[in-house]
């Protein structure tokens, strides 16, 4: 059923991961606070008009935003899976590699020590595209492709994860699941804007719980892929879940 078969794999738990990352990742530092403004650029709209509730263009143009971002993190998929695939020999020293390049970014996150690259941010110019569906998704690719540093630990987990899995139709699973965590919550903003925009400004003063919370999930994704838990979660999940086992 899907195209995946879970008891080869540790496909449902990487699909947990990857969902919570997005989540993470919308709730970060790098996304949260531009949350508003890019809403308000997006609909053509003003802040004081989204606060009101009086544009609710919002809610369409921030669908199309997300399936900007998605189309970047499916391709993304598609494009490790295939390198993972090629390095297939090298699989063994890639998981060593990888899990412990993920726990050294879960300590930076902790604040065990600091990785100054990615306080950096990259961002593209898009032009002036506020107000049409086209320029929003066209504002999605962009943001997905001009990924800000600062969250390029978690996306690059989760990346590494594919890569390893080096299955397209796998990567392409948990990319999506990725793009539904950090997606939703950014359209359910625009649903609920005047409630979200009230949550969004007191949830600022936590950003650093956020950040604890990001590293301690980076820090176990490596330790994971260092012991192999991914399939024991997977085999675990199938029995406290019996309903999952219908996946396959």
């Amino acid at each position: 059923m899907f195209g995946i078969d879970v008891m080869d794999a540790s496909l449902l738990p990487a699909m947990l991961v990857a969902l919570v990352a997005g989540m993470i990742s919308f709730l970060s530092p790098c996304v949260l606070p531009i949350v508003p403004p890019y809403l308000a650029y997006m609909a053509g709209s003003s802040m004081e008009e989204l606060e009101q509730g009086k544009n609710r263009k919002a809610i369409l143009t921030a669908l199309f935003f997300v399936m900007g971002l998605s189309t970047v993190f499916m391709i993304l998929g598609i494009i490790f899976s295939g390198v993972g695939r090629g390095l297939a020999e090298y699989k063994s020293a890639m998981t060593i590699g990888g899990g412990l390049i993920i726990m050294v970014f879960g300590l930076h996150f902790l604040g065990i020590f600091r990785i100054g690259f990615l306080y950096r941010e990259a961002r593209i110019d898009t032009g002036d595209r506020g107000g049409s569906m086209f320029g929003a998704y066209v504002l999605g690719l962009a943001f997905a492709f001009g990924w800000s540093p600062c969250l390029g630990p978690i996306l690059g987990s989760i990346l590494g994860m594919v890569g390893l899995e080096g299955q397209v139709i796998k990567g392409i699973w948990m990319m999506l699941a990725y793009a539904i965590g950090l997606g939703v919550p950014f359209i359910l903003a625009a649903v609920f804007i005047r409630r979200a925009l009230g949550m969004m400004e007191r949830f600022k003063r936590h950003m650093e719980v956020v950040e604890r919370i990001s590293g301690l999930l980076l820090w176990t994704i490596g330790l994971m892929l260092l012991t192999g838990s991914f399939t024991d979660m997977a085999y675990w999940l199938q029995e406290a879940v019996p309903i999952l086992s219908a996946i396959g």
